[in-house]
């Protein structure tokens, strides 16, 4: 099965670690990143892989030739002279997904989440995408109504939101790094380079559904900033 790593990101909430090092080169536990999220998808059968690069790419292609790529049969998708944001490189990694559904998983983010139960639940239900979502705290949440079809999205900080179905009630959850996505979300995604996936998830909520899967069970840590990482690397002592 096929998945798509996001590893173009600068970085900046970690530097100066990043002024060295790609964040997908950061370590949490005497593993990366990367490793962390290659070793996660290949145990769960998601062995053919493309990352997208930008920040330091020689880098991260010299850390898994030395590495035998960690298991997994990997592809690159260079985003060189611009950084297209995770929407726009989903959709310059287009060509890599024909055939069937794949996983998306952000680099930086730590998980123990069954990723055979996520798809599995996804091709279940027909969905265009299925978001990992749990509850915890956030400035931003993705909003649900009570089929866990994509509703909207808030920013509970500025007060913003988003609606793109009405329902009597929304559920808040935190999009939580990682997603299932049939292929055919290639014909609908934004006529542009640079974007959000989730500003196209809202979009495409409009009409198609979008869906939930929520976990709070396992574990899941992000290394956004300096005091996350260090969180990371407390719970992996």
């Amino acid at each position: 099965m096929k998945a798509m790593i996001f590893a173009a990101g600068i970085g900046s909430r970690l530097q100066p670690l990043t002024n060295q090092i790609p964040k997908a080169l950061v370590e949490v536990g005497g593993k990366t990143m990367l490793e962390h999220s290659i070793r996660h998808l290949v145990c769960c059968g998601f062995t053919d892989i493309i990352i997208n690069l930008h920040h330091f790419p020689d880098k991260i292609k010299q850390t898994l030739k030395q590495n035998n790529n960690f298991g997994a049969q990997i592809s690159f998708s260079e985003e060189y002279e611009e950084l297209l944001d995770t929407g726009g490189g989903l959709k310059k990694a287009g060509w890599f997904f024909a055939g069937g559904n794949f996983l998306a998983y952000n680099v930086d983010i730590l998980t123990n989440m069954n990723l055979n139960a996520f798809i599995q639940h996804h091709e279940e239900k027909c969905a265009l995408a299925t978001l990992f979502v749990r509850e915890r705290q956030s400035s931003r949440y993705l909003l649900f109504d009570d089929k866990n079809r994509l509703a909207g999205w808030e920013n509970i900080k500025t007060g913003e939101k988003i609606i793109t179905r009405n329902t009597d009630k929304y559920k808040r959850l935190a999009f939580s790094g990682v997603h299932a996505i049939n292929p055919a979300i290639f014909d609908d995604l934004p006529d542009k380079e640079v974007f959000s996936v989730i500003e196209a998830y809202l979009h495409l909520s409009q009409q198609h559904d979008i869906i939930g899967y929520e976990d709070n069970q396992s574990y899941w840590f992000d290394i956004g900033n300096m005091e996350k990482l260090e969180n990371a690397r407390g719970f992996f002592k």
